[in-house]
């Protein structure tokens, strides 16, 4: 019995200390999220000065999604209108609730996979994942693209 036990004990103490150690995040990590958490800060607040300071240069906004018996397709978002939108007041909240699904870096490139929920004020709108490419510039993690499902179901 014992000899069974210790096997299965150590892998769990391993396993438990390998996924304490990947869930906890690095320093550049914390950057990358930081700026992502201030593009949907600012969207939150109306702010299209914040939203704007987290894009790199030349950034490019795109959404994947289809519509009932249509086919996908792809859909460029001009980021000059998104930030208009942005900062024109609108009677509720934009909320992007997003959770960090998968950082990724390598030097001055990060890949963040974010499974998100949008809320009108309290009113559930849509939900999807986005795909988010940030560079690192010489004033920091910069948003350079976004790519995004939308959908009314199946969110979770």
């Amino acid at each position: 019995m014992i000899k069974t036990i210790t096997p299965l004990l150590c892998c769990l103490l391993i396993g438990a200390s390998l996924a304490a150690h990947a869930q906890s995040a690095s320093p550049e990590t914390a950057e990358v999220q930081k700026t992502i958490n201030a593009f949907f800060d600012g969207m939150r607040r109306g702010d299209s000065t914040m939203v704007r300071r987290t894009l790199a240069p030349a950034a490019v906004f795109h959404s994947i999604g289809s519509k009932a018996g249509q086919a996908p397709a792809l859909q460029i978002e001009n980021i000059n209108g998104f930030l208009k939108a942005v900062g024109t007041p609108h009677p509720k909240v934009w909320d992007e609730r997003i959770t960090f699904d998968k950082v990724l870096i390598d030097a001055y490139l990060a890949s963040v996979w974010t499974p998100y929920e949008f809320y009108n004020g309290d009113t559930f709108s849509h939900c999807g994942y986005n795909s988010f490419q940030l560079v690192k510039l010489a004033d920091g993690w910069k948003i350079a693209h976004i790519i995004d499902t939308r959908r009314k179901e199946k969110c979770k």
